[in-house]
Parts: C-alpha cells; sequence; structure tokens
C-alpha cells in the first residue's frame, strides 16, 4: 500500500448497526488506516465498541500488534466478551490493579498546585426543606459549589463537612481540588433526610459513571461555574486543549446528536434531528419562524432560536472535535464546509433568527459562511457559481438550487452588517443562471447545467425551479429601487411567474417535472411558486396580478386539500434529488416521502405568504414582521 492512498470499497449496509472487523498489515509504507464514507454529508458513519463489556461506548478499539494473523478464517465474536478474543485491545476498559485511588490522582498525575474539576448532579429525595451534609477530603485546596452558590471555599484542605439546608429537586455540585505535594487524594459524600442519590450532570451513552473530571490547569486558574457547567466549550490549559471525560483510561466525552447518540439534554426535545445543520433543516426553521411570527406563536420562535443555538454553541467545540477525531460529531456540514449545500440554508435562518436573539455565535457561523462564499466557494470565469466536485457524480456542474442555497444569506448578510458586494453579487447571480440555465420557449429553468457537456439538461424539475422564484423574491424585496440590476431581475421575475402559470395543474399544483403533466404533483415546488406569486402580488412586482393571487389560492387551496391532512402532515414532497438528462429519472426514481424536511418548511411559508398576500388585497399594507429588510 502507499501512504495516504484511496481506495473505494463498495459496501451494503443494513438499516440499524453493522459489524466491522478491520485486519491492517504492517509494512515500510506505514500502519493502519481511516474509514469513513465517501459521501459523509448524508452518509454519516457512527462506530460503537464491540463486546459486551463496552456496550454503548462510540469509537474503535485496537488490538496489540501480533505476529500471527489469529484471524484468517473469521472474524472474532464481536457481541461477546473481550477476554474471548485472545488479544490486548485498547483503550483498556478498566484501571488496572496498581493503579492510584484517587480519580484525580489517576487521570492527571500527580503535579503539586494543579487544578481540577469534577462535575455531578445530586438528586434531593426529600418531599420538604431538608439538611444534606457534605463530607469528604482533599490533599490540597478545595471548593465546593451547589448550583453555583459557593459551600466551601478555596482555603480548605484536608478533612471537610458542611451542612446545606436544600429543597426536593437536582442541583449541579461542583468541586475544585487542588493537587497536593505527593498525593491528589479527593473524596465527597453527601447524605440528608428523606435520601439523595447522585447522577450524572447529562446522560451518556455506555456509561453510569456520575461524576465527569476536567484538568489539569495551573494554580492561578480561575472559572466560574457557570464556565464550567457546560459541554459546547474546550478549556486551554498550557498550551493543550481540556474537555471533560470519565474516570477510565482513555475516555472523554463526545456529544452526539443522531442515532443512537442522543445522548444528552437534547433528546428532551423528543425529534432526532434537533440541532441539526443541514440545508433542509434551514428552510423549515424559516418556516416556522416566519410561522410563530404571523401566528403570535413565542413557542414556535423559541424551537428555532433554541435550535439554532446549539448548532452555534457547539461551533467551536465541533472545530476541536473535528481536529481531534479526525470527523466532527456535531454540525459536520458546517465544519467541513466545502458546498452551498452546506451553509447557504441554514445560515440564512440563522441570520433571519438573530433579529430575535443577538447572540455572538451567530456573527461567528455567518462571517465563516460568508468568508467561504466570498474567497474559497469555485467559480466560473463569469463569477457564476458552480461546483467542482471532482471525482463526484456533480463534477463540473451547476445547479438551479444554487440559487436559494446561497443568494437569501448573501440578502442577509448584506443587509446585517451593511454589506453591499453581497448584495451587488447575489444580483449578478440571478443573471448569470438565467443564461445557462433559462428556457426561453417555457420560460422556466432547467434544472442543471452540465459543463463537462457543454450544455443544460433541459429537464425542469419542479424543486429546481421553486428554489429560483422563491429567492429571486426575496432579493427583490431587499434590491433598493435605484439598483442597476433591478429592473432586468424584475421582467425576469415576471417572466419566470408568467412560465409557472402557464404550467398549474388542475388542482392548483404543479408536476414534479413541470412541463410533464404525467408526472406527479408535487408539494414543495407548490409551496414555492404560492409563495413567490403571493409576494409578487403583494408587493406589487406582478403584471396582471389578478390573474396570480387567483393561482396562488388555487395552488393553497390544492396544498391544503390534498397534500396536507387534519394533523398537519405533509405529503407529495419529492426525496433529495440528483440530476439527470432524462425526465425518468425525476419521475420514477425521486418518489415522495411524508414529512420530508424539503418541504415542512415552504408548505409553512407559502401559507405566511398568502395570509399576507388577503391582507394586501384588503387595502392594508403588508409589513414583514422580523425582517431584515
Amino acid at each position: 500500500m502507499k501512504r495516504n492512498h484511496t481506495v473505494s470499497v463498495p459496501a451494503v449496509f443494513q438499516a440499524g448497526w453493522n459489524t466491522l472487523f478491520v485486519k491492517v498489515r504492517n509494512t515500510a509504507a506505514g500502519f493502519g488506516c481511516k474509514l469513513g464514507a465517501e459521501e459523509a454529508k448524508v452518509r454519516i458513519l457512527h462506530v460503537q465498541m464491540p463486546f459486551h463489556e463496552r456496550n454503548g461506548e462510540a469509537g474503535w478499539l485496537f488490538s496489540a500488534p501480533v505476529q500471527k494473523d489469529r484471524f484468517s478464517e473469521c472474524a472474532p465474536d464481536l457481541f461477546g466478551s473481550e477476554d474471548v478474543a485472545g488479544l490486548d485491545w485498547s483503550p483498556k476498559a478498566a484501571w488496572p490493579s496498581d493503579a492510584p485511588v484517587s480519580p484525580f490522582e489517576r487521570l492527571f498525575g500527580v503535579a503539586s498546585g494543579k487544578k481540577g474539576y469534577a462535575w455531578s448532579r445530586l438528586l434531593v429525595k426529600t418531599t420538604r426543606e431538608a439538611n444534606v451534609g457534605f463530607r469528604g477530603l482533599s490533599s490540597g485546596p478545595f471548593s465546593l459549589w451547589i448550583d453555583g452558590r459557593r459551600i466551601v471555599g478555596a482555603e480548605q484542605s484536608g478533612n471537610f463537612s458542611v451542612s446545606v439546608t436544600l429543597r426536593s429537586g437536582s442541583y449541579d455540585v461542583l468541586v475544585e481540588s487542588t493537587s497536593g505535594e505527593d498525593n491528589w487524594n479527593w473524596v465527597c459524600e453527601a447524605a440528608g433526610e428523606g435520601g439523595v442519590e447522585w447522577e450524572a450532570p447529562v446522560s451518556v451513552k455506555g456509561s453510569d459513571d456520575v461524576w465527569f473530571y476536567l484538568g489539569p490547569f495551573a494554580s492561578d486558574t480561575v472559572y466560574e461555574p457557570s464556565e464550567l457547567q457546560r459541554l459546547n466549550t474546550i478549556f486551554p490549559s498550557a498550551g493543550e486543549s481540556l474537555y471533560w471525560r470519565l474516570d477510565r483510561p482513555d475516555t472523554w466525552i463526545r456529544p452526539y446528536y443522531e442515532n443512537a447518540y442522543l445522548s444528552n439534554k437534547w433528546t428532551t426535545s423528543g425529534a432526532t434531528n434537533f440541532a441539526r445543520w443541514d440545508y433542509p433543516l434551514g428552510v423549515t426553521m424559516y418556516g416556522l419562524l416566519q410561522a410563530g411570527r404571523l401566528l403570535g406563536r413565542q413557542d414556535l420562535i423559541d424551537y428555532v432560536l433554541s435550535h439554532i443555538k446549539i448548532c452555534t454553541d457547539y461551533y467551536e467545540y465541533a472545530l476541536w472535535d473535528c481536529e481531534r477525531y479526525g470527523f466532527p460529531s456535531v454540525n459536520q456540514q458546517l465544519v467541513l464546509m466545502k458546498m452551498l449545500d452546506n451553509c447557504g440554508s441554514f445560515g440564512s435562518a440563522l441570520l433571519e433568527a438573530s433579529t430575535e436573539l443577538e447572540d455572538e455565535g451567530f456573527n461567528r457561523v455567518a462571517n465563516r459562511i460568508s468568508s467561504f462564499i466570498r474567497d474559497t466557494l469555485e467559480r466560473r470565469e463569469d463569477g457564476a457559481f458552480y461546483r467542482i466536485c471532482a471525482g463526484e457524480y456533480a463534477e463540473n456542474t451547476m445547479w438551479a438550487d444554487d440559487l436559494y442555497m446561497s443568494t437569501p444569506f448573501m440578502r442577509r448578510y448584506a443587509l446585517r452588517y451593511g454589506d453591499d458586494s453581497f448584495l451587488r453579487d447575489a444580483a449578478r447571480q440571478f443573471l448569470l443562471y438565467k443564461e445557462y440555465l433559462f428556457m426561453p420557449e417555457e420560460r422556466i429553468m432547467s434544472h442543471v447545467y452540465d459543463f463537462k457537456y457543454g450544455t443544460a439538461t433541459g429537464v425542469p424539475w419542479g424543486r429546481g425551479n421553486g428554489w429560483v422564484v422563491f429567492s429571486l423574491s426575496e432579493l427583490l424585496e431587499a434590491l433598493p429601487q435605484n439598483d442597476p440590476d433591478r429592473p432586468a431581475l424584475l421582467a425576469f421575475y415576471n417572466e419566470l411567474c408568467s412560465g409557472y402559470l402557464a404550467l398549474q395543474g388542475e388542482d392548483g399544483r404543479w408536476h414534479q417535472v413541470i412541463n410533464d403533466p404525467t408526472s406527479y404533483e408535487e408539494s414543495s415546488c407548490t409551496a414555492m411558486f404560492v409563495y413567490a406569486f403571493s409576494r409578487g402580488v403583494a408587493f406589487g412586482w406582478l403584471e396582471h396580478s389578478d390573474k396570480y393571487a387567483e393561482a396562488a389560492l388555487r395552488g393553497w387551496h390544492g396544498l391544503t386539500n390534498e397534500a396536507v391532512d387534519r394533523h398537519g402532515n405533509v405529503y407529495g414532497v419529492c426525496s433529495g434529488s440528483r440530476y439527470s438528462f432524462t425526465t425518468e429519472y425525476y419521475k420514477e426514481e425521486l418518489r415522495t416521502v411524508t414529512n420530508d424536511n424539503h418541504g415542512i418548511g415552504i408548505v409553512m411559508l407559502a401559507g405566511v405568504e398568502v395570509s399576507r398576500m388577503r391582507i394586501a388585497l384588503s387595502g392594508i399594507v403588508p409589513t414583514i414582521e422580523g425582517s431584515l429588510a
């Protein structure tokens, strides 16, 4: 083998967990390998350790090198005991018998004056107020906080005992311990009327440990409990980065948000996609936010803010996680940003939500995305966005989708940060994409231009067209009246809308391939055409607006009668797409998914804009509450 050589190995995985056993041979070129999915955007491989002793623990086990292949015929029983495999596995499952007694000493050694922290939660079971006694010992200065309130001061060392009156409930307990000259002993026990019970501050898959540990720090390190009692922060110390870990050899806590790793407080949402960063959820968050504003539903707005804030709060952690482990466990697309799909949609929702919540994390992420679009994103010689994607199916192509993946973010970034260059660039992209993808005979857009063949595919996919006119309506809202490109963009918008109007189906919906009535009625493109028509009527952009108002209402009626049930389930949304030169791919291979995130938010947005159009037609001037425009 060659060092850093990449090999693609096709493998069929079953739904759920699959068993992987890798053998590597030491050669002059190196020893070992990296293993992952080629399409990490959508095929994220989480791994759990084998053997029942490590049930639920994430990561790989590695055996010590052996001279003879013991598994030439078959793999070991990875569901049995690791002892039966007959190999020496790392990391170790438990400390050796001669390890120090103190967790701090086992984890951090002994260095006089060094600080460490331990974090747990105490469940007080009394039905009323009760005295809870804390006692223990420390080989050096020791502090104890309960829910951020200092109970034992830093001057304390040796044995300690203190009583605190607490109500029934759960309390964060934080300990700061300092190493002695030749040992780092520490014990903390609690007892109280009605009973008390230690529990982990956050539920961790594969562990029953109740204490988390952090350190070692220099003796002059000072943190407040609120700064420490979180899992989204990396702590610097003597040139290295520290993170919470468990009292086990080479074992750290690692946040996940999906599959079996719903391992922290995010699970209280009851949704596996909560706090996930990807583009369909970006438009879903936008839909929820606008619906919450229109309906006066603060609970919807708070849900959106909470979802986005967790993503931004964990951004710095995710960067470190990627550097440490080779692939981030959260915010994968944001951290590994390489295309507009990874950033523009969710970034646009983030900027829209920033009108409700000022957050420095929002600014950091927005600036990262803007830098990617301005400085890194691939462009044609004329400045048009396209996809290089070397070696992939989409190599050297331009997608109509990317007008949505870029320009709504660019519009909001320009208005929020006063950078007109992003607004100018967004306007230019629409005019450039028109040159490549516009089908003038029908006044609609081809889905993709393939530069490998020097031609557009000529297939007008519904959602691809929806992204274009959806995004153009957002740009027109923000573009100044005296902008030099506004007349051309307004004319383009009217051309597109007239083309879509001519292709509306009998029940008000549009088709998956919009000029092919034999393809199925598709909900996400229908919602986006309704959205664009409604906005054009409300803002006065459309000629013969009465026709478009009628078409928007017919489209909304078609959605609510045929594609949305009384429980709010959304049907008829096309799954995520690749591209093809044939309509059969879009008609036969891209089937619909119930409650697909590509459509839920868009349907909500269509409903919002239909409501605003009705208000505008009644003579009331429409406004968009919270809009950056």
